[in-house]
């Protein structure tokens, strides 16, 4: 599973419980040595200085790529042949190989990353298995990402964060299709740097030729997305040739190890050189009562007295006080926590940035983005998520997809969904503007996930192409008569009363027989009912669940003009997903929509079918027929549940009208 940090990057929540650790989570966490000094922050002329020293230092590596290729392996032995696993973890490593290993009496240096039960079991990577490194030149946070297509999604937990990516490659087997997705994945984050590591060169009799081939075409793929720096290692990670030490057996290969290379690379320091940004998390009172804002400096330099802009507000403030780690200070940098105290009495909450004064964020409602879909069920426009973007939550809906991104021939593909692991670029609207610039300038703020309305999970991560013009130049109008108004002159509560149900469950008939029985107690209504509004307003959709979710749109959207019209409005719609029924119901305010179950039997439904539709949908002329080849998702909490075999339509349509005028 999925989640997202406070900064909006991609994190993996914690195994379920049958992927026990059974003891055998080798975290290599080096102390410091005595003789190196503390890295700390600089002040003053030696500023400059530090920043290039950590960003020099420190490494965040993400290691992909396909099933078998020795992903673990050549982790757990750079780790081994640094010298960073402590006698009593060797030891256990051992004891482990002799249990879950794959290399007869030797040990099995995979068994250093694959800390779970159900992976030495299986003996394959499932979790993103973080490890520290630390040598006299460099300090390193590897993650070890599974290889299976399945887990695909805790590779980008991995991409989130990194500064490399080391792509494996079987030397048997060469470039895959799964070598293809990371790859683009990695692009797809802002990762710059890749190591491609050709392993088991062993078992081509370390043939120069195979490798040549393996490293021109990957160099090629490459760049066509963009990354340059391509550097291609051959190896034999178990044996650990040209992981730390160069390997005899390949005296036509001159370049760097392994290690040599991670030590030597040179990286952009992440947020460095951007201007200020501090996504805003909580807000706290000190003893005084003043008000700090509290965050983690997603890039910049932040200093006291600096004048900032919150966002998306536009209102301008000045830094009166800055804490860094809860110790007062004058500056602090990106990646370190915060609190600020405004000069100015401000409003400011979670969810706002502030941003450096002389470079403002835009802010915008609608925008064009790449997106990772992760989750089993498609991505289908229409449909609505909340997105969230730093500390930012707001609701969203896709809108187009404007292709899909084959990840092997990188040629966009025409798509009306993104299945999980696939890559798009989409259009997506959202309920309120957010501060934001392209990921590609600055990543902190043009990055995002998408979490599912009803079960919360994490279900995409996006990076920010672009805004869209069209949201600039679109205003709310405002209006002397209102919803109010309209509502006293009929003298009701505008209301939306929504039937779901099979087809054949007796919806439009409760429907038609409640707004007789309003339209007799002298109420205003108006009755949208599924076919007849298939006749003009939706007549261009069909019934693939696409069609079905933007019918639902825009039903939802007319209904919610109805009621501002004060009118009570009845929706007649099999509408079979939860999703869309939580879509419509965010639309109207609390109490303002009645979900109503018309609880009828497949069987009995199909048994009145007085359309003939469920004969047809068995013969196998009505495809994507709800009940039969498309699912019903039962309402989980309606309103009203109306029971069909238990009472008549007339009684069960005074039920709905006695809850209405309640």
């Amino acid at each position: 599973m999925l989640s997202a940090d406070r900064r909006g990057r991609v994190r993996c929540r914690r195994p379920r419980r049958d992927h026990r650790r059974d003891g055998g989570g080798y975290a290599v966490r080096t102390r410091r040595p005595p003789d190196r000094p503390r890295r700390g922050r600089f002040d003053g002329e030696e500023e400059a200085r530090g920043l290039f020293l950590m960003a020099r230092d420190f490494l965040r590596i993400v290691a992909c790529g396909s099933v078998d290729d020795g992903k673990s392996t050549l982790i757990g032995r750079l780790l081994a042949d640094a010298g960073r696993v402590p006698d009593d973890e060797r030891a256990a490593l051992a004891k482990a190989s002799a249990v879950h290993g794959t290399r007869g009496g030797d040990i099995d240096y995979a068994l250093l990353l694959d800390g779970l039960e159900a992976e030495r079991e299986q003996g394959i990577t499932i979790d993103v298995a973080w490890r520290h490194l630390e040598t006299p030149r460099r300090r390193f946070l590897i993650a070890d990402c599974p290889g299976h297509v399945q887990y695909t999604r805790n590779m980008a937990t991995g991409a989130s964060v990194a500064d490399l990516a080391i792509v494996l490659v079987d030397a048997t087997r060469g470039l895959l299709p799964q070598t293809f997705r990371h790859t683009a994945i990695a692009s797809m984050f802002g990762v710059r740097h890749v190591l491609l590591a050709v392993n088991k060169m062993d078992r081509v009799d370390h043939d120069q030729a195979t490798f040549d081939g393996v490293a021109g075409a990957y160099r090629e793929h490459a760049a066509k997305l963009g990354i340059a720096d391509v550097t291609v290692i051959p190896l034999a990670a178990a044996s650990g040739a040209n992981v730390t030490a160069a390997s005899e057996d390949m005296p036509w290969y001159t370049g760097p190890t392994v290690l040599q290379h991670l030590e030597s690379v040179q990286v952009e320091a992440r947020g460095i050189g951007l201007p200020a940004r501090l996504p805003v998390q909580l807000v706290q009172r000190d003893g005084g009562g003043g008000r700090w804002l509290a965050g983690t400096l997603a890039s910049g330099t932040l200093r006291k007295g600096e004048a900032m802009r919150v966002e998306p507000h536009g209102v301008d403030a000045t830094v009166a006080a800055l804490r860094r780690a809860g110790i007062e200070a004058d500056t602090a940098q990106a990646g370190d926590a915060v609190s600020v105290r405004l000069a100015e009495d401000v409003d400011a909450a979670r969810g706002d940035v502030l941003a450096a004064a002389d470079a403002p964020l835009a802010a915008t409602d609608q925008f064009v983005a790449d997106l990772l879909w992760f989750d089993e069920a498609a991505l289908l426009p229409g449909r609505r998520y909340r997105l969230q973007s730093g500390t930012r939550e707001v609701g969203a809906r896709v809108g187009d997809i404007k292709h899909l991104l084959d990840p092997e021939t990188l040629q966009p593909l025409a798509a009306k969904r993104l299945q999980a692991n696939d890559i798009g670029e989409v259009a997506i609207a959202l309920d309120a503007p957010i501060p934001f610039a392209p990921h590609a300038e600055e990543p902190a703020m043009g990055s995002f996930i998408l979490v599912d309305m009803l079960t919360r999970a994490t279900v995409g991560a996006g990076m920010v192409r672009h805004g869209l013009r069209r949201a600039d130049n679109l205003h709310w109008q405002a209006l002397d008569v209102d919803r109010g108004v309209r509502a006293a002159l009929k003298g009701q509560r505008p209301r939306c009363v929504w039937f779901t149900g099979l087809s054949g469950a007796g919806k439009s008939t409760i429907a038609n027989l409640v707004e007789r029985g309003l339209v007799a107690r002298g109420c205003h209504t108006y009755l949208l009912d599924g076919d007849n509004v298939r006749h003009g307003l939706n007549r261009d959709l069909g019934f693939t669940d696409e069609d079905r979710v933007e019918n639902l749109r825009r039903i939802a959207h007319v209904a919610r003009l109805m009621t501002d019209a004060g009118l009570i409005v009845l929706v007649s719609f099999i509408s079979p997903f939860r999703a869309e029924r939580a879509s419509a119901r965010a639309l109207f305010e609390q109490g303002d929509f009645i979900e109503v179950f018309v609880d009828t039997p497949l069987a009995e439904a199909e048994r009145r079918d007085v359309k003939g539709l469920y004969a047809k949908a068995r013969r196998g002329e009505l495809p994507n027929f709800t009940g039969i080849d498309s699912p019903y998702e039962p309402p989980e909490a309606p309103e009203l549940v109306l029971d069909t075999m238990s009472a008549s339509p007339q009684v069960l349509a005074e039920q709905v009208i006695a809850r209405l005028l309640d």
